[in-house]
C-alpha cells in the first residue's frame, strides 16, 4: 500500500537553495525527506513544515561524502514507492590550486557532487521510471559553463553534473518515459554559505545576487516547461550564451584575467 501524497528527497536541505526547495515542495503538498549533516536544522525545519502544511517530513542527517552515511539515504529512496521529487543540491567548494589543495577535500568533493548525485538520482529514476511519474533535479552552477584557476574540482564536477543530466535526459527521450531530469545552473545566490566562508558580497554587484527562492521558482517554471538546463535570471542566461559562444582560446583567456567570480565562495 502506497502512500496518498508524493515523496520528495532533498539533500543539502538544512539551508539556502535546500531549504527553500523544501518549503516550495511541502506548499505544493509533498510529503519530504530532509537529508543534510546538521540534525538540529533539519529537525527545525521539519517541524516548521509539518505545522505549517499539515505534512509528514523525515530528517535523515547524513553526511553524504561518506558511504555508510549515504547508502542509508540511497535505500530510502529505493524501498519509496511514492517518490516523485528528487533535489541533489548538497555541496561546497574549496579555495586554492589542485596541486595544493588538500587532496582530502579534492575526493570528498568528488564523492559528494559525482558519486552522491550518480547513486541517489539511480535509486530514484528505477522508482519513477516503474512507476511512469516523477523528476531530478541536480543543482549546478553557472561556473559549469567556464573553468577557472583556484577551484578545478568545483568546476569539473558541476560540469560533470550537466552532462550527466543531459545523458539521462536523453535515455528518457529514447525511452519515451516521462520522468523529467534537470540540471539547475544558478549564478550569485543570497545563502548563509558566503557568511560561513567569509566572503565580501559587495565584491558582486547588488543585481547579480537572486535569492533562493527566486531560484526556485525558476526551476519550478523550466520543469513545467520540460526544460534540461535552467540558468536562473536573465543577467546570467546572458553569461552563460556568452560563454558557449566564445572560442575555446579565447575563453581560457577571460578565464585567466577576470575577476574569480565563480570561484568556490559563490556556492554556485
Amino acid at each position: 500500500m502506497t502512500d496518498s501524497r508524493p515523496l520528495a528527497v532533498v539533500t543539502g536541505a538544512s539551508a539556502g537553495i535546500g531549504a527553500a526547495y523544501a518549503r516550495r515542495l511541502a506548499a505544493d503538498g509533498y510529503d519530504l525527506v530532509l537529508v543534510a549533516r546538521r540534525r538540529d536544522r533539519l529537525e527545525t525545519l521539519a517541524s516548521e513544515l509539518r505545522t505549517r502544511h499539515g505534512v509528514k517530513v523525515e530528517a535523515l542527517p547524513a553526511d553524504l561524502t561518506q558511504d555508510a552515511e549515504l547508502k542509508p539515504v540511497e535505500d530510502r529512496i529505493a524501498r519509496a514507492d511514492n517518490l516523485e521529487f528528487l533535489l541533489n543540491n548538497a555541496g561546497f567548494g574549496t579555495s586554492g590550486l589542485f596541486y595544493e589543495a588538500s587532496l582530502e577535500s579534492q575526493v570528498a568533493m568528488h564523492r559528494l557532487h559525482v558519486l552522491a548525485t550518480l547513486r541517489l538520482t539511480h535509486a530514484a529514476l528505477r522508482q519513477m521510471t516503474a512507476h511512469g511519474k516523477g523528476a531530478v533535479v541536480n543543482v549546478s552552477s553557472v561556473a559549469a559553463f567556464i573553468t577557472r584557476p583556484g577551484n578545478t574540482s568545483y568546476y569539473a564536477s558541476k560540469a560533470w553534473i550537466n552532462f550527466f543530466t543531459e545523458g539521462l535526459y536523453l535515455e528518457l527521450k529514447a525511452a519515451r518515459s516521462p520522468v523529467r531530469v534537470q540540471a539547475l545552473c544558478p549564478g550569485y545566490t543570497r545563502t548563509e554559505f558566503h557568511d560561513v566562508m567569509g566572503f565580501d558580497r559587495k565584491l558582486v554587484p547588488a543585481s547579480l545576487w537572486m535569492s533562493a527562492e527566486e531560484v526556485v521558482e525558476a526551476s519550478r517554471r523550466g520543469l513545467t516547461r520540460g526544460r534540461l538546463i535552467v540558468v536562473p535570471g536573465w543577467r546570467y542566461k546572458l553569461v552563460v550564451l556568452f560563454l558557449r559562444l566564445l572560442p575555446r582560446p579565447l575563453l581560457h583567456a577571460v578565464a585567466r584575467l577576470a575577476p574569480s567570480r565563480f570561484g568556490p565562495q559563490t556556492r554556485l
